[in-house]
């Protein structure tokens, strides 16, 4: 069974996660309305995703 020789050192351990942070929420204009929407997400605003409606418009999930 393996089995580490060495303690990890608070500082190596930290460095090796230093990537694993979450980036900031990107946002992208609506192509019908104009709003602020997530990428690949139906528009709150308006109801639609991919220039078809798919809620009805003003309501969200």
């Amino acid at each position: 069974m393996a089995v580490p020789k060495k303690k990890v050192s608070k500082s190596r351990r930290n460095q090796r996660r230093a990537h694993d942070a979450l980036g900031a929420t990107q946002y992208e204009e609506c192509s019908s309305c104009g709003e602020l929407k997530q990428p690949h997400h139906v528009c709150p605003a308006c109801g639609q995703y991919n220039g078809r409606e798919v809620l009805e418009s003003g309501t969200a999930a």
